[in-house]
C-alpha cells in the first residue's frame, strides 16, 4: 500500500542494523517507523534508543523475550552470520516481512529450509546485496542488458579486500574465524558472487576454488613483535598496527561516528577510547598472535549454465578497497573500476566512452549509494510496487555458489556442481 507508513523493529543495532539501515530507515519518517530494537548490548540499546525515539518497554537484551511476539510488520536482522537463519525463521513465523543482512549461512540446506519456511508463511523477505542497487553496477546490468557489447562471455573479478580491511575484520575481527561466522568467500564476497549471477543472467553449473591463510600466521610475526601493538617494538612502523586506527581516525578529521572506528569504540568516537580499545580489546592484537582462520586470499572460477564463465579474486593484499569487474563480450568490453572512479566502454570499431561514478550517485553514502537505494527498494518491495527487489530464490543461488567454492577449496580446487 502506497504511503502506508511501516513499522520496524531491529534485531541487531551494530554498524549495519542501526549505524547503516537503522539510520536510513529513521530519515525516512514518511515511510518508516521504528518501534523497537533488540541487542546484547545494552550501551547500544541506551543510544540508538535515544536517537529513533524508540520506548524503553519496546527495547530488549533478550531475544527470547523479543520473539514472544510481532511487534512491528518489518524485521531488520543485523546479527551474526551464524544467526540470520534461525532469527528469520522466527520472524516469517511471526508473520513479520524481513530484511536481512547477508551472507544468509554457509549451509545449503539452512537455504532449502528458510525457502520453505518463506513459502509456508507468505512473508516477503530482502537480503542486503546492497551493490546490486549501487548506481554504478545497475548501469553497468544496464549496459549488458541492452547489448552494448554484444552477448556477455565472460567476466574477471577483482575483490580488493585492502590490507588495513582484512586485518580489521578477517583477522582481528568479528568474521576471523569461519566456525563462528562463515567462510570469506560468503562474508566478504556474497556481494560479488550476486553481482556475477546477476550478469551471467544464469544458474551456476559448477565451481571450482583455491585459497588459503598465508601471511597473517604466528610464523610470519616481525621478530621481537608482541601480543599487543601498542607494546610492540614494531608498532610505528608495521602496517598492520593497530595505532593505525588513531593515525587514520585523526587524518580523517577525528570522526565521531564512522566506520572503522565506531566499531572498536562506542560513539561519540574519542582519542581516549581508541586507545583504552586498542590496549584492551581484541582490536590491539598483533595480527601475527590473533585467533583467526580466514583465508587472505582466494580464486574461484565460476562456469554458468548458459555458459558464460567468470573468475573471482579476492585478495587481502591491496593498497585499497574497490572492486573491478572487466566484462568481455562479442562487441567489446566494459570495465567498471571503484578504486579509478569510471567504467570504461570499448566498443569494437565503435570507439571508446568513459562514465564518472561520480555522475551516477550522490557522494556520502555507502556501498557507492547502494545502501540507499536498498531502503528505497524495500519501501516499494513492502507495497508490492516492486519489479527489481532480488528475490530470495535469487540470494539463496549466489550463496550456494559460495558455499560450493568453499567446499572446491578445502578439497584442493576439485570441481564442484552446483545443484548435484
Amino acid at each position: 500500500m502506497q504511503n502506508k507508513i511501516y513499522t520496524v523493529a531491529i534485531l541487531g543495532v551494530g554498524s549495519r542494523g542501526a549505524d547503516a539501515y537503522g539510520k536510513l530507515i529513521n530519515r525516512a519518517s514518511d515511510k518508516f517507523n521504528i518501534v523497537a530494537l533488540c541487542d546484547m548490548r545494552q550501551e547500544r540499546l541506551n543510544r540508538f534508543q535515544k536517537e529513533f525515539g524508540v520506548e524503553a518497554s519496546c527495547c530488549f537484551t533478550d531475544e527470547d523475550v523479543f520473539f514472544q511476539e510481532k511487534r512491528a510488520d518489518l524485521l531488520v536482522i543485523a546479527t551474526q552470520d551464524a544467526d540470520h537463519v534461525r532469527h528469520a525463521i522466527k520472524a516469517f513465523s511471526l508473520g513479520y516481512d524481513v530484511l536481512m543482512e547477508k551472507p544468509i549461512t554457509d549451509k545449503k540446506e539452512e537455504c532449502e529450509r528458510l525457502l520453505e519456511v518463506q513459502k509456508q508463511y507468505g512473508c516477503k523477505a530482502l537480503v542486503c546485496h546492497v551493490l546490486r542497487y549501487a548506481p554504478a553496477f545497475v548501469k553497468v546490468g544496464e549496459l549488458l542488458k541492452s547489448g552494448t557489447i554484444g552477448r556477455l562471455v565472460a567476466i574477471n573479478a577483482l575483490e580488493r579486500v585492502g590490507y588495513f580491511h582484512q586485518a580489521h575484520s578477517y583477522v582481528r575481527g568479528n568474521w576471523r574465524d569461519t566456525e563462528k561466522s562463515t567462510p570469506m568467500i560468503l562474508a566478504k564476497c556474497c556481494h560479488d558472487l550476486d553481482l556475477l549471477q546477476y550478469y551471467a543472467n544464469s544458474k551456476c553449473k559448477s565451481v571450482s576454488s583455491v585459497g588459503d591463510l598465508t601471511y597473517f600466521t604466528k610464523e610470519n610475526a616481525l621478530e621481537g613483535a608482541t601480543e599487543r601493538c601498542v607494546d610492540c617494538p614494531h608498532k610505528n612502523t608495521c602496517p598492520y598496527s593497530a595505532l593505525g586506527y588513531i593515525k587514520h581516525w585523526e587524518e580523517g578529521g577525528k570522526p565521531t561516528d564512522v566506520w572503522p572506528f565506531n566499531v572498536i569504540a562506542f560513539a561519540p568516537v574519542t582519542k581516549e577510547k581508541l586507545e583504552n580499545a586498542i590496549t584492551q580489546g581484541n582490536y590491539g592484537r598483533c595480527v601475527f598472535r590473533c585467533d583467526n582462520n580466514a583465508v587472505d586470499h582466494q580464486l574461484t572460477d565460476i562456469t554458468f549454465e548458459n555458459g558464460v564463465k567468470a573468475s573471482l579474486m579476492m585478495t587481502a593484499f591491496t593498497a585499497f578497497g574497490g572492486r573491478r569487474m572487466h566484462f568481455f563480450g562479442t562487441l567489446g568490453e566494459i570495465v567498471l573500476d571503484e578504486f579509478a572512479g569510471e567504467i570504461q566502454i570499448y566498443r569494437f570499431e565503435r570507439g571508446t566512452e568513459i562514465i564518472n561514478l561520480k555522475s551516477l550517485s550522490e557522494g556520502g553514502y555507502d556501498h557507492g549509494g547502494g545502501d540507499t537505494m536498498l531502503i528505497e527498494n524495500l519501501y516499494d518491495m513492502l507495497c508490492g510496487n516492486s519489479t527489481s527487489v532480488t528475490s530470495l530464490e535469487s540470494s539463496v543461488e549466489s550463496h550456494l555458489i559460495g558455499i560450493c567454492a568453499e567446499e572446491s577449496r578445502k578439497a584442493d580446487g576439485k570441481l564442484v556442481f552446483v545443484h548435484g
